[in-house]
């Protein structure tokens, strides 16, 4: 269990408290029993964005005029942590508040904020961000999706995968090539409003080894017209930098969750070990067994003062791209393997999906890989040795 002199950061008020209290409901009610059958058909209710938003859980740190719950960085990580609490890999309400809005928020014109994100709030929008091609994975340089501007349009062209959101998706944020002979500084964002949109195509929902109930889809843009005033930033070039400004607080966000989960495996683990019996005594009672979880807490611990420490970084405007590599690195890590420790101790019965370790397992592993892979981070992170 989470040490609860360690589990709560400076930042904490009493508003937040009842915040907190208001997630952990939420998720308990409205998606932990759906778990299963979200794994079965792909992807969640779509009434489950609306829920959602009606809580106030979708865009908590977007300003209230806005639509937002005026609330700051704090107020996402509650809602990443009750949903990891609960194991709830399914719901992509982080990456669509706690990404895809800031990316909005940051770079959209007065404009363009009103005209999105209040939707986005109450879950009539549902959002996703477009950056892996199938050529390119975190060398968002080499991205080969072009937008070329004929008149007050731009003409979009390529292909992306791996996009989470991406079946239920309305608003999707597209990495493309403005000007196709640069890199870096050719890359632009532009928001697609998929109603309407003629020559925008979903393709399927991937089929994956973990998270089972998010949709993660292929998009085709095939010669997609978007208006010239769905740029974000004011001038075409800016993508490249502004992806690389929005990447230490998601990158934050996914620690959050991996810190939060394994949390949970833990506490899952050890009311199972403390039950079941072999060769007459509990499995708790071997000393491999009380070592072993002793092991995991001190790290998860360690994990848990990390993460805190990185939310005070961040909420100061402190958190430089080198911390929210470690960050994200390092309890990702961690995560798989007590995850993969809490499944051994569960023996037989933790290869069985009808236990929740045998989820907690499969989705932990693709932690070390979106948001940017852990070599890659640790290649950012060696950069400033």
């Amino acid at each position: 269990m989470p040490n609860p002199h360690l589990s709560v950061g400076a930042y904490e008020t009493n508003e937040l408290a009842l915040f907190r209290q208001s997630a952990r409901t939420f998720f308990e009610q409205e998606c932990k029993p759906h778990l299963t059958r979200w794994d079965e058909q792909g992807f969640v209710d779509r009434e489950l964005w609306n829920k959602a938003g009606a809580q106030g859980l979708l865009l908590a740190s977007i300003p209230e005029e806005y639509g937002g719950g005026g609330g700051n960085f704090a107020y996402e990580k509650v809602v990443a942590e009750e949903q990891a609490r609960v194991l709830c890999s399914a719901f992509g309400a982080t990456l669509h508040g706690g990404i895809v809005a800031h990316y909005l928020l940051a770079y959209g014109g007065d404009a363009q904020k009103r005209r999105w994100l209040p939707r986005m709030a109450s879950g009539e929008l549902v959002s996703a961000i477009a950056m892996t091609e199938p050529g390119t994975g975190s060398d968002l340089q080499a991205i080969a999706t072009t937008a070329r501007l004929e008149g007050e349009h731009y003409v979009l062209d390529g292909s992306k995968t791996f996009v989470t959101n991406g079946q239920q998706a309305e608003l999707i944020v597209v990495a493309a090539k403005t000007d196709p002979t640069q890199k870096a500084s050719g890359v632009s964002l532009l928001v697609v409003e998929t109603a309407g949109a003629h020559g925008f195509r979903r393709g399927q929902n991937l089929r994956k080894i973990g998270l089972h109930g998010q949709d993660t889809s292929e998009l085709f843009f095939e010669g997609v017209r978007v208006p010239r005033e769905n740029l974000l930033g004011a001038r075409e070039g800016l993508g490249f930098v502004q992806l690389m400004e929005q990447l230490a607080q998601e990158r934050l966000i996914v620690a959050i969750g991996a810190v939060a989960a394994t949390e949970a495996v833990l506490a899952l683990t050890l009311d199972y070990v403390k039950q079941r019996k072999a060769f007459g005594k509990r499995i708790f009672d071997f000393q491999n067994t009380r070592f072993k979880l002793a092991e995991a807490q001190t790290e998860v611990t360690l994990a848990r003062v990390f993460v805190e420490r990185c939310t005070e970084l961040l909420l100061e405007k402190k958190l430089d791209a080198q911390t929210g590599a470690m960050a994200k690195y390092w309890t990702t890590d961690k995560q798989f393997e007590i995850t993969d420790l809490c499944l051994q101790l569960h023996g037989g019965y933790g290869y069985m999906d009808e236990y929740p370790i045998s989820r907690a397992w499969r989705d932990s592993r693709v932690q070390r890989i979106y948001g940017g892979t852990n070599e890659i981070m640790k290649e950012l992170i060696s950069r400033f040795l």
